[in-house]
């Protein structure tokens, strides 16, 4: 542990360069708590999307590492801002007409459309603990509601009031000038309709701390800001329970990067800390545009799951937060194999390289080993040539290739393998456009097959490549399961048929025998696959049988 201490203190991956900045904090602080307050902030108006899971995830792995360089205990706490007004319908939720009736009301007084929970907050606040809970996060659950009503805030609303002309002054700034004229950091909640209020105040009370204002009707209200009542206008709500809370750390998104001096600015007048921040860049759809909860573009959690691991979920947020990242369906692939090659580097590394290894910051010191016999992609592959309905077609191909591994003994790639069956029956099958071979192409798969089932013309094909290249590196050892070996006869056999860029030779076949244009390292494909197989593969390609 001390060693991965000394490494965490100068390693350059992220997660320790924020935890270091909370250490510095927590230590310069005067008034120390005696625990470190991590913080994730989700808004519940629509279903929870991969971004929020993303926001926890890597607050997680700052916390984590946080750990590793000090002893101060830590809390996590996850503030699901459900008392917010219902501001428009989500587009990618039933009973959308029922909903009309709620609108301005809080959300977890809007009526659920899916009519599983009491309300359309809760609905959401279910959804998304049950997708931490599915990470195994260790968390805290907090609603504004409960919060603002069991009079958790009551005394940062007091001193709201009291300090109401030193926020005003710092919102106000921010504001345009008919959205000033009209502005006030409390939204009162309608006595009797219970709608979110966006109206001016006519005063507010030091003396007994109520607000009073006119509603839309013209009539007047006096309320209390406690209990309930009232909630903050988010921006100030974000300063506001940094300072109730003692948040140490929270990160948003880069949309939320300008409104962070307000934020910390707020935090200071109403007496609390500003917490350290990290701003991550937003995720992107499979059209560039920032992923939404109120529009549901780009992938869910849900979606993710159903044909990659949570560990390759996790593996991609990790990489590159502050670069903006496309996500859509097409990450996963590769998102599964690097997951894997980072777990199989980790045994030998050092504690410098592991405390910057991905798998460190998603599992801490307890990372798994992988059994991944066969990559993921090569894993598709082979679906997508055996036309794969069920996982169970693949492992007669892996068992062959691998005689020790067994779906008991190699649970992860048990896993990839259905996995594999769905991504390619979703995703591939579809898209699958073959090919004729040109005459060029043609003539070198006849000799790749030729090739494929005689060593001895294996062995003359990659002399001939070798002569050819003045080189004189002695032959091989033929081994048709060999995956090296059955490379070196396609590149060779490639290369004694002129082709000057080997990526056309390797395009070729994949789109003549797999009906696309990349596809995996074709001598381990045919090692798996097996030759045989293989060699009747280039049959029916040759044939013009594939479709």
């Amino acid at each position: 542990m001390t060693d991965l201490r000394d490494a965490g203190m100068s390693s350059k991956a992220w997660p320790f360069d924020e935890a270091r900045k909370v250490l510095k904090r927590y230590e310069q602080s005067k008034d120390k708590k005696g625990y470190v307050l991590f913080e994730t902030g989700y808004g519940p108006s629509g279903l929870p999307h991969i971004g929020t899971f993303g926001e926890v995830l890597r607050t997680t792995m700052i916390r984590r590492a946080f750990e590793v360089i000090s002893d101060i205990p830590t809390r996590l706490i996850c503030f699901s801002d459900d008392m917010d007004g219902m501001r428009k319908i989500p587009g990618n939720v039933p009973n959308q007409e029922r909903l009309k009736e709620d609108i301005q009301k809080p959300l977890t007084s809007v009526f659920d459309p899916f009519e599983e929970f009491e309300s359309f907050g809760a609905h959401n606040n279910a959804m998304l603990r049950r997708f931490l809970d599915t990470f195994g996060f260790e968390y805290e659950f907090y609603s504004a509601t409960e919060f603002y009503k069991s009079g958790q805030f009551d005394e940062v609303l007091k001193r709201a009031v009291e300090k109401y002309d030193d926020v005003m002054k710092v919102m106000l700034k921010s504001l345009r000038e008919e959205r000033a004229a009209t502005y006030s950091i409390f939204l009162p909640i309608h006595p009797e309709t219970g709608r979110v209020l966006y109206v001016p105040m006519k005063s507010v009370n030091k003396d007994d701390y109520t607000i009073t204002f006119d509603d839309e009707d013209g009539r007047e209200w006096t309320l209390p800001v406690t209990g309930g009542n009232v909630k903050l206008q988010w921006k100030p709500d974000f300063g506001a329970r940094w300072a109730a809370l003692g948040v140490d750390f929270e990160m948003y998104g880069k949309d939320h990067s300008t409104n962070t001096p307000i934020y910390d600015r707020i935090c200071e007048i109403l007496g609390g800390k500003k917490p350290e921040h990290f701003t991550y860049e937003l995720f992107l759809d499979a059209q560039g545009q920032k992923i939404s909860k109120s529009s549901g573009n780009g992938l869910s959690i849900d979606e993710w799951l159903t044909y990659a691991s949570t560990e390759s979920l996790s593996y991609f947020m990790y990489q590159k937060p502050k670069t903006a990242k496309r996500m859509h369906f097409d990450v996963i692939p590769r998102a599964m194999d690097e997951y894997h090659q980072q777990l199989r580097a980790y045994p030998k590394q050092d504690a410098t390289q592991k405390a910057n290894n991905p798998v460190f910051h998603i599992h801490g010191q307890n990372v798994p080993a992988s059994d991944m016999v066969v990559p993921f992609t090569m894993l598709l592959n082979l679906a997508s040539v055996a036309g794969a309905e069920d996982k169970d077609q693949l492992w007669g191909f892996i068992q062959r290739y691998a005689p020790d591994a067994s779906p008991e003994h190699n649970p992860q790639l048990d896993a990839a393998a259905g996995y594999a069956v769905r991504y390619y029956n979703d995703f591939v099958k579809p898209e699958k456009t073959f090919r004729a071979p040109s005459a060029e192409e043609r003539a070198a798969m006849e000799d790749l097959k030729a090739a494929f089932g005689s060593a001895e013309l294996a062995l003359a094909e990659i002399a001939k490549k070798n002569e050819a290249a003045g080189s004189d590196e002695a032959l091989p050892e033929a081994d048709f399961t060999d995956g090296d070996f059955l490379q070196s006869i396609v590149f060779a056999v490639g290369k004694n048929h002129g082709f000057e860029n080997l990526r056309d030779w390797f395009k070729a076949l994949y789109e003549v025998l797999l009906g696309q244009s990349q596809g995996p390292r074709f001598g381990s494909f045919a090692a798996l696959y097996g030759v045989n197989e293989t060699i009747a593969l280039l049959d029916k390609g040759l044939a013009g049988e594939l479709s």
